[in-house]
């Protein structure tokens, strides 16, 4: 075999090398953006009513916020289908809910004192049987440069019947 040969067959293996390299490192890259872009879609991430307040980023953006529901200022509209009901801020440190002596506790005191801020919801559609006072909302919508949160999706989960739940607002 000339010396020729054995020179381009070097090159022709190097350059194969390099280009499985290559290939490996760009679908590795791939796989982590796409594995990164996914989980980062699919978190499930709430403000709190004191976050959403104190943050002016979040007027006219599409957030999730929980919060207490405050039983004496729900007002539905049957005709019209308008729903409308303050929340109230929650802590979300299961520590300081502790500290503060349980979640219903905490939800009562919420809906109960005038100085936790609270958020005024508007929502049109069917009422659900689950709104209630003392009630953990978790609401998906706009808040708009009014100060209203107008809703388009409204989940609830009842204190008598979670207790000892507390929503999972944050994850680290």
């Amino acid at each position: 075999m000339s010396k020729n040969i054995k020179i381009i067959i070097g090159i022709v293996v190097i350059l194969a090398v390099c280009g499985f390299v290559a290939g490996f490192a760009i679908l590795g890259m791939s796989g982590l953006y796409l594995a990164s872009s996914a989980s980062q879609s699919s978190a499930q991430y709430f403000l709190t009513v004191n976050e959403v307040l104190s943050k002016d980023s979040t007027v006219n953006k599409q957030i999730r916020i929980s919060g207490a529901v405050v039983g004496d200022s729900i007002e539905f509209d049957q005709a019209s289908g308008k729903l409308s009901f303050q929340i109230a801020h929650v802590p979300v440190d299961y520590a300081e809910i502790e500290k503060q002596g349980g979640l219903v506790i905490v939800l009562e005191n919420a809906v109960n004192d005038p100085n936790h801020q609270r958020i005024q919801v508007v929502y049109v559609g069917e009422k659900p049987e689950l709104l209630r006072n003392m009630a953990q909302a978790i609401i998906i919508g706009e808040l708009h440069s009014d100060g209203i949160f107008y809703a388009d999706e409204i989940l609830l989960k009842c204190p008598s019947r979670y207790e000892e739940a507390i929503p999972d607002q944050t994850t680290k």
